[in-house]
Parts: C-alpha cells; structure tokens; sequence
C-alpha cells in the first residue's frame, strides 16, 4: 500500500508541477478522512481546500456521511466542492 500511495503523490506532483503549481504539500495520513482533512487544513494553515464528491443521493449520504459536507462545515478556510461532470449524450 505505501508504493501504490507514493505512487499517487509522486504523480499528482507532477502534475503540479506541469501546471506551474508551486508550494504545495502532498502527504498520506491514516484515520477518520473527516477529522485528517480538518486537521491538515488547520496544520498547512491552507487557505482553500479543494475536494471532490461521489454524488451520493440524500439516502446513501444520509447512511455513510458525506466528507465533503463535514469539511465544508468544520474547516477553517473556503472549500471547494468538485462534482463529478455528467456524461454528454
């Protein structure tokens, strides 16, 4: 699991850097992905987090809890919540 994951920040820096992204930390934390993110947020002193959403309906979200809509809440800076684009037809 440590390769597959240094593997993924290894590439999503790349793309960083191909993007002309500068100063941007990559880490891999273990735990409950609500409070990590939360926390990272507070520790890299961020000042926008930037996150994805499986699109869950209001009964799956409602069952699993929904990460993007605890950081919304409980981080201490903007969130940007990216939906997944629709297929074109």
């Amino acid at each position: 699991m440590k390769k597959a994951t240094q593997k993924t920040i290894d590439k999503a820096k790349e793309l960083c850097k191909t993007k002309g992204l500068a100063n941007v930390a990559c880490e891999a934390l273990e735990g409950d992905a609500r409070n990590v993110i939360c926390e990272a947020v507070e520790r890299h002193h961020a000042s926008i987090l930037a996150m994805g959403c499986h699109g869950y309906g209001a009964f799956k979200r409602a069952v699993l809890g929904s990460v993007s809509d605890y950081c919304s809440h409980h981080a201490h800076c903007s969130v940007m919540i990216v939906k997944k684009p629709k297929p074109k037809n």
